[in-house]
């Protein structure tokens, strides 16, 4: 039998709904429950085509007796009354309310035992501010949503594909700040914790190549230092420690080396890179359709397609469900242990 995911609706003017109708209709969200609104998800329901049922749950295991061409809905607590009436398209502080609920939800079942990892479907970050949400996004809310004791565990953000996994050692910070935060400890903290994640998906020695800030990996320090006084260091501590860390290698080559295609076996298993555009960008530009989001560090599994909620296509059904359904794909591998792409 298959583990039991949740999935978070995400941004209520945005595609998730729509997505997660596509899903549903393709048959490929099987043992999985939808944390949402009801009004909402029938409303997408129709906007992917019609003749798709919306289930209304009591209990997120009713899920797996629901039959085909059905969404799975339990309804989540708090959500706004009023949230189908927030235009489609737009940023609405309902809709950052209600993504913010099924998150905290999607936690709380999860930490509970009654599903087995989370998938998350994309929301908007300022619409999550508009609510008053203090967080910026998914990886940082989930961050703390999984404290215990007042310990908020480390947490890095990965993203994936068939082709290339990169982790990042900043997230969402301003260029400028992100730059600041770069230290030998988070560099390092960053290489373990994806070292560690790779067992997950059963590879116990990954090779992690670490990518530079500058250009050039900083050449010998003519074009920045970072790699001298923070990045290198970084790497001689996780080899000492038995990891199999190599650079600081220079950012605009490393990702070319690392990338797994047919007849290009990968040089490396995983990129550690810097800030969140060096990394996700070579990623991204494989293709949005397979990418997978991973926040690694986390107590529980838990997954998100690669792109945002495509505000100007919301309500179109043109949204393409591909990524979404790598999420879901990724979050069973990780639950399981096997490989992972």
């Amino acid at each position: 039998m298959s583990a039991l995911l949740a999935i978070t609706m995400g941004d209520a003017c945005g595609i998730g709904p729509e997505i997660i109708a596509k899903l549903c209709r393709e048959g490929a969200a099987g043992a999985c429950v939808v944390l949402g609104d009801v009004a909402v998800m029938r409303r997408a329901a129709v906007a992917t085509g019609g003749g798709l049922a919306v289930a209304v749950l009591e209990h997120a295991v009713d899920a797996r007796a629901v039959p085909p061409r059905c969404i799975p809905v339990l309804p989540v607590p708090g959500v706004p009354a009023d949230l189908v009436g927030a235009t489609l398209g737009a940023i609405d502080a309902r809709a950052g309310a209600a993504a913010a609920r099924c998150i905290e939800h999607a936690v709380a079942l999860v930490q509970a035992g009654e599903v087995a990892g989370i998938v998350t479907a994309p929301i908007h970050k300022e619409a999550l501010a508009a609510a008053g949400i203090g967080f910026p996004g998914h990886t940082e809310m989930l961050q703390a949503l999984a404290a215990r004791d007042g310990a908020v565990p480390p947490v890095r953000m990965m993203l994936a594909n068939d082709e290339l996994r990169t982790v990042l050692v900043t997230i969402h910070l301003s260029l400028r700040r992100a730059i600041d935060a770069i230290d030998t400890a988070a560099v390092l903290e960053t290489i373990r914790i994806a070292h560690a994640a790779a067992a997950r998906w059963g590879q116990v020695r990954p090779r992690i190549a670490v990518a530079g800030l500058n250009p050039h990996a900083g050449e010998g320090g003519l074009f920045g230092d970072e790699e001298i006084r923070f990045i290198a260091p970084a790497v001689a501590a996780a080899r000492a420690e038995g990891i199999d860390a190599f650079g600081p290698f220079a950012p605009d080559t490393v990702f070319m080396r690392a990338r797994n295609a047919p007849g290009h076996p990968g040089e490396f298993d995983i990129v550690v890179a810097m800030t969140h555009d060096h990394g996700l960008i070579p990623v991204k530009y494989l293709g949005v359709e397979q990418g997978v989001n991973v926040t690694l560090g986390l107590p529980f599994v838990r997954t998100s397609p690669d792109h945002g909620t495509a505000f100007d296509i919301a309500g179109s059904g043109r949204a393409d469900a591909s990524s979404l359904a790598a999420a879901v794909r990724m979050a069973r591998r990780l639950i399981s242990g096997a490989s992972a792409p």
